[in-house]
Formats: structure tokens, sequence, C-alpha cells
């Protein structure tokens, strides 16, 4: 699977557990480590399990695809799930405002999903 693709999918599987302020940033101008950065927000430690769950249970049972690494925890407020092309982060609200990963990548530009097919599998 492209990194595109996956990064919209990582982007449509959050939303299906209701992210907040969902981001694709196209870092593959500006980065040699990864080509996107997905970023989601959850609202408490059982709404951020549900989301990173959906994320790799779902990539792993339907596409045979897992992270290479995941850092964080969810009661320190931020997971990154590494899957080397797209690296997801899911945080808290306020651990999102205060890292600003939106400001400090602000020259990357925002993936926008041209609609219902683009994000489909």
């Amino acid at each position: 699977m492209d990194s595109r693709k996956l990064a919209l999918l990582c982007r449509r599987l959050a939303d299906q557990k209701k992210a907040e302020n969902l981001v694709v940033l196209d870092v593959r101008k500006l980065s040699s480590i990864t080509d996107y950065f997905v970023i989601a927000s959850g609202t408490s430690e059982p709404h951020l399990r549900a989301i990173l769950e959906e994320i790799t249970e779902r990539l792993r049972e339907d596409y045979g695809v897992r992270p290479r690494a995941v850092d964080g925890t969810v009661q320190g407020a931020w997971v990154v799930l590494d899957f080397f092309d797209v690296i997801v982060h899911v945080m808290r609200a306020d651990v999102r405002a205060r890292y600003d990963l939106e400001g400090l990548w602000g020259d990357a530009p925002r993936v926008r999903a041209r609609g219902p097919r683009a994000l489909k599998s």
C-alpha cells in the first residue's frame, strides 16, 4: 500500500472512532524520516485507546500491516504509531496544543481527501 493511501486510511479509521481535529500532513519535501503525519486528538484515556486499537487492529486484520514501533502511552496522553512512511500521532487535545506539531511542521501541505472514494480501501 502506498504511503498516501495508508495515511488516509489511518485518518478514516481514527474518524470512525470519533477522533477530533484530524489532520494529515505531507512532509515528504521536509523530512527524510517519513512521508506523512496523521495527527488526531482524543478526549480521554478510553477514547485514545479506542482510536489506537481501531487503527492497529483493522490495519493488521484487513491489510497485514503492523506498526514498526509504538512509542508513548495512553496514560501519558500521546502515542505514536510508526508505520515507517506514515507516522500517526494520537494525543489528548491539551498535549496536542502544548507541542503544536502543526505549527512545527507549518510548511507541510495538508492532505485533503477527495471524497468517500479516496478513503475506500
